[in-house]
């Protein structure tokens, strides 16, 4: 009997969990798994209530089905038939420019055209600045023998020009990341656009050919497909609920926080001490909390890898979800939501209008919307109290939506460091994470700090650890 002990009881550690219960039933080797998690419920960041008939998500609403993590693992839980699409009628969003929302234009892939004519009529763009992004169509690609690691920033400045970057790719990507543009490392968070200038030379050029293929081949990273978001009927809440279903009661231990982690020897296994005062043993340990906590849990063990993981940062968001009547809102919400460039001073970063993006989110005659705010441009608005949060979200609202009167009802549910950022240098920092890793087989590292921050990323990633952990002890004397 093998002990397994995952730290960390988000969607991670439970896909970690699920996995290493699925391969136990086809190895002969068995398996005492326990989840530890600190606070009172699992899930992490996946969190959906029920108010007024309302549904509220106050983490991720939904995920994207083109990276295959998820659906694989739902259809092996059996609850496919649960899953929900995005609304058909309304698929497309907005950007604010100059205090309006104004239409994405179609087949627009987070920071370039794949579509010319929507992109010409837009007015997004002043003439200059799409005679600008037109330039790349006759720009040499850069080097494949210069590759270091390029900001979002310097590539979309390079390629397409500032305004390129203020008014699209920076709202567009801080929707996803909540990251610094100067600052978040292409390679690491969107290759693919390297990638399509190395392989065509122009990035246009690269999205026109592109358009014609079929969007599910592609590999995540090139905007808002909307048919490929997928929910729950009841939620996201629904893929937490099955999977700690899945566990037996005995294998999960709520309200437990791990303070210390100890090799007891390169091949003796692991004890892990808990708040409570209680001690426990294993034969290998899957951390899957943030960075910065597993590197205060390792630094007495692994003091080079701790250093490594505590370089990793993070930022803080909060979720702000607001239910109006329908008559109270002006604007037609003929879309799934807005983003905000920084330039345009506001307290959000971004809007989803949640019951038209998803159906059954609220009961008729009302409208459910959730706002962000926080991120690494704007730490200050998470600083807010959340009487001023509300205050500063709603002035935003009634200036770009309409809305004068207060909402039904308001909740607000914030993240502290809990988006970590793909900065310059994330791929070398990970190899030397891998390299510290390698000297330690019986630990494994899984989340969203790492090699993709979505659920199917997180999923994936816990999985391929749990799969780490059974081939090491089929295959070795550990």
């Amino acid at each position: 009997m093998k002990r397994i002990i995952i730290i960390g009881g988000g969607i991670t550690g439970l896909a970690t969990a699920n996995r290493l219960m699925e391969l136990s039933q086809g190895s002969a080797l068995k398996f005492e798994v326990t989840l530890l998690e600190s606070s009172s419920k699992l899930g992490g960041t996946i969190q959906t209530s029920h108010r007024d008939d309302f549904l509220l998500e106050h983490g991720p609403d939904s995920f994207i089905s083109e990276k295959p993590a998820t659906l694989e693992l739902i259809r092996r839980l059996g609850i496919e038939s649960q899953l929900l699409e995005t609304n058909k009628d309304h698929r497309r969003s907005f950007i604010v420019r100059n205090g309006k929302l104004r239409p994405v234009p179609k087949g627009f892939q987070l920071i370039g055209p794949s579509l010319l004519w929507p992109f010409v009529t837009s007015d997004i763009f002043s003439w200059p600045g799409k005679v600008r992004m037109a330039l790349d169509l006759v720009l040499p690609r850069r080097s494949s023998s210069e590759n270091y690691d390029e900001s979002l920033a310097q590539f979309v400045r390079r390629r397409l020009g500032r305004e390129a970057l203020e008014r699209m790719a920076q709202p567009m990507v801080a929707g996803i990341y909540t990251a610094d543009p100067e600052r978040l490392s292409l390679r690491a968070a969107m290759p693919r656009f390297l990638e399509m200038e190395q392989a065509h030379r122009s990035l246009i050029l690269g999205m026109l050919k592109r358009s014609g293929v079929d969007t599910a081949q592609t590999n995540g990273t090139s905007g808002a497909r909307y048919s490929l978001f997928l929910s729950f009927e009841r939620g996201m809440q629904t893929l937490v609920d099955e999977l700690s279903s899945k566990l037996p009661s005995s294998s999960v231990k709520l309200d437990s926080k791990v303070i210390s982690l100890r090799q007891v020897a390169p091949a003796g296994g692991w004890v892990v001490d808990i708040d409570s005062g209680a001690s426990l043993h294993a034969d290998a340990v899957c951390v899957t909390v943030p960075t910065y906590v597993a590197s205060s849990l390792l630094k007495e063990s692994t003091a080079a890898l701790s250093e490594e993981l505590a370089s990793i940062s993070y930022a803080s968001t909060a979720t702000v979800n607001l239910a109006y009547k329908r008559a109270d809102i002006p604007h037609s919400l003929d879309g799934f939501g807005f983003v905000v460039p920084f330039i345009e001073k506001r307290s959000l970063i971004a809007c989803t209008f949640s019951s038209i993006k998803f159906a059954r989110r609220a009961p008729d005659g009302y409208v459910l919307l959730r706002a962000f705010v926080g991120g690494v441009l704007q730490p200050e608005m998470f600083a807010l109290d959340e009487a001023d949060m509300l205050r500063r979200v709603q002035s935003d609202l009634r200036e770009l939506l309409g809305v004068e009167k207060a909402p039904f009802f308001s909740e607000v549910t914030r993240w502290p460091t809990s988006m970590p950022q793909y900065e310059i240098g994330h791929l070398e920092r990970l190899q030397r994470i891998d390299d510290n890793l390698a000297q330690v087989p019986t630990l494994k590292l899984a989340g969203n700090a790492y090699r993709g921050a979505g659920i199917p990323d997180c999923i994936k990633s816990g999985e391929h650890a749990a799969e780490a952990i059974v081939s090491l002890f089929e295959t070795t004397d550990y």
